[in-house]
């Protein structure tokens, strides 16, 4: 089992937020990188397997100030030695698939090949339909959608992948798709050192092109999809050979979710799979209770669970919401009690990954290392075949 550092970069504690317009603020935006990249130089040292960030846009309330997972990646990248960089993830219906694949490509070469991928489809239509303009008719989709605006998105997030991949992999790439086409059309090119040294031009007309730098990593970096819930998700990952990544939901939905993977992908169970965790520790589990609702709860309530997150914790047959910290749906409380929490979790469901969600600026800096340091040094060491 690997675990990642799992950020979404929030600007100043829970009392800056309710002040309201915190990203906004600059000084919080400083203090934030200070944090989290004195946090990401902790778990490189403690032997933390990646940091990941999401993307989104516009977020003036504070929330989740993350612009550009990749450009976050190669910060914490430039101040760290081991760790791998990644992002949960930067959304493809609202980006150029050849950006994206030149961006990571050169993260991959910057950090040494410590690059991660991950790719998202995206659900917060404020920015998704803005940035996702230039591909008409695409726009955010929300957990548990399933109409014409999902199908859209789903379509335009494949076909970007597809493309991406293949400018990883191809010398030169064409593509004639739904919502690219490569080249866009007949698109005149002459010059001598194309015809001494390069490719892709055929009568004067450019035919193909080469997408470089190609990734340090061989074929590619390791692919990743948050927050995958369905089962049309967890099957086009497990034929991709993505690692799907899962939100928080009912027991009984992980473990069905698990079995498909497995099954459609021929890999041993867990295998390609991960779960996301908020994972607070403190020494009581009183106190460290009191700490998840100050931030994950407030969180949750203000930012998810209107976008319908929390529908997948209900009991699909019963209509009950699970008891969070008894199932290992959440990681929270002493040493001794997220340990028990970790091993149930795992004897159900035997992620690949844990993603252990550090509410920074709403937990101060202190507390969350202290958190990554006994994560590391006390519990993962206590759970059996935990780091294998």
């Amino acid at each position: 089992m690997k675990v990642s550092m799992f950020y979404l970069p929030s600007t100043g504690s829970r009392a800056d937020v309710e002040r309201g317009m915190a990203g906004t603020r600059p000084e919080l935006y400083q203090r934030m990188l200070a944090e989290i990249a004195e946090q990401a130089r902790l778990g490189d040292e403690l032997g933390y397997d990646s940091v990941s960030f999401t993307e989104h846009h516009f977020h003036v309330e504070g929330f989740e100030v993350s612009q550009n997972p990749v450009l976050l990646d190669l910060f914490i990248a430039m101040q760290t030695k081991r760790i791998r960089v990644g992002q949960l993830g930067i959304v493809l219906p609202a980006q150029n698939p050849i950006r994206v694949a030149e961006d990571v490509a050169m993260l991959d070469h910057m950090s040494g090949g410590r690059a991660n991928a991950g790719f998202a489809r995206g659900y917060q239509r404020r920015w998704v339909d803005v940035m996702a303009q230039q591909n008409h008719g695409i726009h955010g989709a929300l957990p548990h959608q399933h109409d014409e605006i999902d199908a859209a998105n789903r379509a335009a997030f494949e076909e970007s992948f597809q493309i991406i991949k293949k400018c990883w992999t191809e010398e030169m790439t064409s593509f004639d798709g739904r919502y690219w086409k490569i080249p866009a059309g007949p698109t005149p090119w002459d010059l001598p050192g194309t015809k001494l040294y390069g490719k892709g031009v055929v009568d004067g007309i450019v035919k193909s092109i080469g997408v470089v730098p190609k990734p340090l990593q061989k074929p590619y970096p390791p692919l990743f999809q948050p927050f995958a819930s369905s089962e049309k998700s967890i099957r086009w990952c497990a034929r991709e050979g993505v690692t799907a990544v899962l939100p928080l939901m009912h027991p009984s939905a992980e473990v069905e979710l698990f079995r498909l993977y497995g099954e459609v992908s021929g890999r041993p169970l867990g295998q390609g799979m991960g779960v996301l965790r908020d994972v607070i520790i403190a020494d009581t589990d009183e106190e460290a209770k009191a700490l998840w609702e100050d931030s994950a709860v407030f969180v949750g309530n203000t930012w998810f669970e209107p976008f319908g997150f929390f529908k997948a914790l209900v009991d699909p047959k019963t209509g009950a919401m699970p008891d969070v910290f008894e199932e290992g749906l959440v990681l929270v409380g002493t040493v001794d009690t997220v340990t028990r929490q970790l091993e149930k979790l795992l004897k159900r469901v035997p992620a690949n990954w844990i993603f252990a969600w550090l509410y920074n600026g709403f937990l101060t800096n202190d507390r969350l290392k202290k958190t990554i340091e006994l994560f590391a040094t006390k519990v993962l060491p206590r759970v059996t075949d935990a780091r294998a």
